[in-house]
């Protein structure tokens, strides 16, 4: 479906690009002749999902450690790329989340979520729409959002209002700087397990039927389909889209994301939710 030069010639910048979703996504710009970029907190990570790449194909990757939490590590991040050459498009994947009763939540936990996701996804959107801006060129951003960002979701309220903004911010820059030639769009990814993460939002005991049961298509997305439409955003071919939020999650949402999800949570007890902190 896809010709294997699609995204030649464009530089990509994926955060949190070195595990999960974000990897996936990686992958397949490199497959699609993309010039990558990873960041992410750990270094050791970074690298290790840099070598997997470069055994796997010829495409270039490069990583840049960086906390997108913190504006001044985001603005060095920016001007290190940007050394080298300006990017075409920017992901925004790097997010934090975990299942919590919401009355129990520490500032410090809402600002752990709402720091990576929301305010991380704003400093490196501005980083970028600025230098774009300033150097007359267009750009990209897509940024990973989710479901429950309208719809909502229990126990998870940090993230459904991080991803919340992270829509709104889209929409509007959408609107403020199409005429600059700059498109923002966001990505809505139902059920795509990865690694550590499917655990902590779906911890055992948490569901009162199995997963593939809340979603019409009855399955869960496999990672080649949320990175292909990763693609096609990221490509020229999709040039007159703007400002939009896209679901990819087999028809779950319409289906009641909010019911059977961590349904069985509802009536947990204190020894279940202090054994879920525990771990």
């Amino acid at each position: 479906m896809f010709r294997s030069d699609l995204l030649k010639g464009k530089r990509i910048l994926v955060t949190g690009g070195g595990t999960g979703l974000g990897k996936s996504i990686g992958r397949r710009y490199l497959q699609l002749g993309a010039e990558l970029i990873i960041c992410g907190r750990r270094p050791e990570v970074l690298s290790a999902a840099a070598d997997e790449f470069r055994s796997a194909t010829s495409g270039s990757v490069a990583t840049v450690q960086c906390d997108v939490r913190n504006a001044d590590s985001v603005e060095a991040m920016m001007e290190e790329i940007w050394r080298v050459g300006p990017l075409d498009v920017l992901v925004n994947n790097a997010a934090a989340n975990f299942v919590a009763r919401s009355d129990k939540l520490s500032p410090r936990a809402i600002d752990a979520v709402l720091g990576i996701v929301l305010h991380g996804s704003f400093y490196c959107t501005i980083a970028c729409g600025r230098r774009w801006i300033e150097g007359q060129r267009g750009g990209s951003v897509i940024s990973v959002a989710t479901t429950p960002s309208f719809t909502g979701l229990a126990f998870t309220a940090p993230s459904a209002a991080a991803k919340a903004g992270v829509v709104a911010m889209t929409r509007s820059l959408a609107v403020e700087w199409g005429p600059k030639g700059i498109r923002l769009n966001a990505v809505a990814p139902g059920l795509f397990p990865t690694e550590g993460a499917w655990e902590r939002l779906y911890p055992p005991g948490s569901q009162v039927e199995p997963q593939e049961l809340g979603v019409p298509l009855r399955r869960v997305g496999k990672h080649e389909e949320l990175a292909n439409l990763f693609a096609y955003l990221a490509a020229d071919e999709s040039a007159y889209i703007t400002g939009d939020l896209i679901v990819i999650d087999g028809g779950r949402w319409m289906q009641g994301v909010g019911g059977p999800s961590n349904r069985a949570m509802h009536e947990w007890t204190e020894e279940q939710w202090a054994a879920l902190r525990k771990r």
